[in-house]
């Protein structure tokens, strides 16, 4: 059972950055994908950006060149600079992990608020 705590959220202003953070309770490099998702009110969870164990990495459409997924394996953590937040940026983040042991193995953080208002 892999545990994540997701950290960074708060209230920011449209332009402004923000930095998330995902610490995962074990090694990162036992875990085949990380990501960042994304639920905002009456809307559907939705991703964001992923990074593999092999550091390659994806990204919504949306985010693309304003957002950055980024890891530190030796603190076994897993980062979103945020940069040029807009108001529809605004949702619950929760940070994901997917493991592969047999069968695909799904973990979830519980989420930190993001709000970009202002």
């Amino acid at each position: 059972q892999v545990q994540l705590v997701e950290s960074g959220g708060g209230l920011v202003q449209p332009g402004e950055s923000l930095r998330l953070s995902c610490a995962a309770s074990e090694s990162i490099f036992s875990i085949n994908a990380m990501g960042w998702y994304r639920q905002a009110p009456g809307k559907e969870r939705e991703l964001v950006a992923t990074i593999t164990n092999g550091d390659i990495t994806n990204y919504a459409d949306s985010v693309k060149g304003r957002f950055t997924i980024s890891k530190n394996n030796a603190k076994n953590t897993v980062y979103l600079q945020m940069n040029s937040l807009k108001p529809e940026d605004t949702a619950v983040y929760y940070c994901n992990a997917k493991r592969l042991r047999g069968l695909w193995y799904n973990y979830w953080g519980q989420g930190t608020q993001v709000t970009v208002s202002s």
